[in-house]
């Protein structure tokens, strides 16, 4: 397919039911192979840090189309926090997408052939209750597995045991999705990158039990430091849409 297609040509609605966004921190020399040129890692201390965002998403269609023909459909997506300075000088912070999972064949197929978000096929399995999310992704050969069991009901007043973060302020920075995502195009040594604008954004820290999380026993993560689990955050209700991509050579 023409490499140009990936742009992200066309404008996107969609609404959030929910998002469960999880941080993971590494040594920011576990993550450099995974930063495209012109991009470099956005840190904290000696830590880069790497997004899951886990999102209940319905009514997604190109702007100005009515909401009733929009598509329903859950995304697992996995983003390294980047920064960008564009020509202009503007220094911009947001995410490198390297992959996304969603139950939804038609997203798959229309994803992989008008973005860079690299899009799997996934089975999802979703469990609600006024105090609890629980949700099971279960993946091809078992690469990007998750389960993970979050207590929605109540705020904690820190981040999780041994994360770099001494504070929910200082964590909050870190939590993803963010407003840019950024991605390289080899074909003419271009980045192409997308903003996002969000209403009624306002995530709560809560507690997590993460029971697997099989995409960091892959490469390139295999045998490097063991991720540690940052922060976590839970927020619903969130009108989003995706402006047209830019590219910059």
């Amino acid at each position: 397919m023409p490499y140009w297609l990936k742009r992200h040509f066309v404008p996107i609605t969609a609404h959030f039911d929910f998002t469960l966004a999880l941080t993971y921190a590494f040594p920011v020399t576990a993550l450099d192979q995974l930063i495209a040129p012109r991009l470099r890692l956005d840190t904290h201390e000696h830590w880069g840090f790497v997004a899951i965002a886990l999102v209940a998403t319905r009514q997604l269609r190109p702007r100005g189309i009515p909401a009733a023909l929009g598509r329903a459909f859950f995304l697992t997506g996995y983003r390294v926090f980047t920064r960008y300075r564009t020509v202009a000088g503007r220094e911009l912070r947001g995410l490198r997408i390297i992959r996304s999972d969603t139950d939804s064949r038609v997203m798959a197929t229309f994803g992989n052939l008008l973005t860079h978000y690299h899009y799997s096929v996934a089975r999802v399995s979703i469990q609600r209750s006024a105090t609890d999310l629980t949700i099971d992704v279960a993946t091809p050969s078992g690469v990007a597995d998750l389960r993970v069991r979050a207590r929605t009901a109540n705020a904690v007043e820190a981040p999780p045991a041994g994360s770099p973060f001494s504070s929910n302020r200082e964590a909050r920075r870190f939590a993803g999705p963010m407003p840019f995502t950024f991605d390289y195009e080899p074909e003419t040594q271009s980045i192409i990158r997308v903003e996002g604008v969000r209403h009624n954004w306002q995530p709560r820290p809560i507690s997590v039990d993460v029971e697997r999380v099989t995409f960091f026993d892959h490469p390139p993560f295999a045998g490097g430091p063991r991720p540690v689990l940052a922060s976590a955050y839970y927020l619903e209700d969130v009108p989003y849409h995706w402006k047209r991509g830019i590219r910059e050579p």
